[in-house]
């Protein structure tokens, strides 16, 4: 008798494990993270025993599914969320001159239906980049299929797309993934959402709070991937956001342009700018208004803000081969701008995240990556610290402890802070380390 062939089953339950452990790493960390977050007043965050599996995306927003096996089997690649009726949308996207297909397509698409948004298709395991008039073929092709199977207009439709470039997208695979994503819509979990829009991602990114306003609470959700090419320009990596508040375009616009700036784009990993960055945000317009000039509207920028501030640090604790989370800051520029200049420059070095990362305290790669950022500053006034401990005395004195140091960069999570004067300047950006294992990922990452 034929014995049966249990290959294939096996492969399948060490995916799910694998997905499984993957969702169980990304709650860890999570709620790690949220515990030691210093939330707005007016925010609720996710509780410590939540999962993101109940009512997790706003009143009016619902998200699917599926494996289209667009680079690997059996893994879910393509996602879909879906509002119910026509909503507000915003968006930012890479400045990368060499831009993928769907930032070109959903540009347009957003400047055509920006009061009428009704989905968001994302696929990973193809950027759908470089890929010339095919490419914009391929990614209209996306957003029409979406359109046809919701009954709406293709422009209604933003389209994003991640993974390698340079290779075009399997549409056979991926249309017919768009035809199953229908039949698995639903509200309540974040997981599979997250877990379709990862590449080198070693966990599913999400989170979602509640803001309490004048007229009543809104919800804010959203999900983010990333890992590596992070070094944004006025966008992100891919997050795809949702709210119930009800907000104008425009203004929906102006508070993600304002949160983006201190969270999105103040982070980096590897100061790579994607081909095919985009952070979206639609508003259902169920819950309660928001206008202009009103402590609401400053309520519900704060928790935008603190809601992508949550999901950048997820996405640089999760860095290619990455084992420290570092907030960079600096302090006492000429002015701000001075001072992200510093921030940036410091938070980018190769020599900087590598001694991060061999937990050496080689203050002088820090200082000089300052001195070459642009910054104006005296360097007879530098001061530095790695959390509370001094580092760097004004005159170049550095009489701190090496063990002292050590202890501090054995930390997962530390800061460093460099005071370049007596300015008001001031800037935050965050970063990881480097790592032999980062050199391995990216070496074979088309394999």
């Amino acid at each position: 008798m034929k014995q049966p062939d249990c290959r294939f089953n096996f492969i399948t339950i060490n995916l799910v494990s694998t997905a499984l452990e993957k969702i169980h790493k990304g709650l860890t960390v999570i709620r790690e993270l949220s515990a030691v977050t210093l939330w707005p007043a007016s925010v609720t965050p996710m509780s410590a025993e939540s999962d993101g599996t109940q009512g997790f995306w706003p009143a009016g927003f619902s998200t699917a599914a599926v494996s289209a096996a667009i680079k690997y089997d059996e893994r879910k690649d393509l996602m879909l969320l879906v509002a119910n009726c026509p909503s507000s949308a915003a968006a930012l996207f890479t400045q990368n001159l060499c831009c993928a297909a769907p930032v070109l397509l959903s540009r347009e698409h957003l400047q055509r239906s920006f009061s009428s948004m009704r989905a968001v298709v994302c696929n990973s395991g193809n950027a759908n980049a470089a890929t010339g008039k095919k490419g914009m073929d391929d990614a209209f092709a996306m957003a029409e299929a979406v359109a046809r199977e919701l009954a709406i207009k293709p422009e209604e439709v933003l389209v994003a797309s991640t993974g390698v470039i340079g290779q075009l997208l399997p549409m056979e695979r991926v249309l017919g993934g768009i035809s199953a994503l229908p039949s698995t819509l639903q509200r309540e979990s974040a997981h599979d959402a997250a877990s379709a829009i990862m590449t080198t991602d070693t966990f599913p990114k999400f989170f979602t709070l509640a803001v309490q306003l004048s007229g009543g609470s809104v919800r804010l959700s959203g999900i983010a991937k990333g890992s590596g090419m992070i070094c944004p320009n006025m966008a992100t990596m891919l997050a795809i956001l949702a709210t119930d508040a009800s907000i104008t375009p425009s203004l929906l616009q102006k508070a993600l342009r304002l949160a983006n700036q201190k969270s999105f784009n103040a982070i980096t990993v590897d100061g790579d700018t994607s081909t095919n960055d985009m952070v979206s945000l639609l508003a259902s317009g169920t819950g309660p208004e928001i206008v202009a000039e009103t402590t609401d509207f400053t309520l519900f920028c704060e928790a935008l803000e603190a809601l992508m501030t949550f999901l950048a640090k997820l996405i640089v604790i999760d860095g290619e081969g990455a084992t420290k989370l570092v907030t960079i800051t600096v302090e006492g520029a000429v002015d701000d701008r001075d001072a992200e200049l510093a921030a940036r420059t410091i938070a980018q070095s190769s020599l900087v995240k590598t001694a991060i990362h061999g937990e050496d305290a080689n203050w002088g790669r820090i200082v000089a990556a300052a001195g070459r950022s642009g910054a104006s500053f005296n360097q007879e006034e530098l001061e530095l610290h790695f959390n509370d401990l001094s580092i760097l005395k004004p005159g170049f004195i550095a009489d701190f402890s090496e063990t002292a140091a050590s202890r501090v960069m054995a930390q997962d999570s530390y800061t460093i802070t460099l005071r370049l004067g007596s300015g008001p300047g001031r800037a935050t950006v965050w970063s990881c380390d480097l790592s032999k294992e980062y050199v391995d990922i990216n070496g074979s990452y088309r394999s």
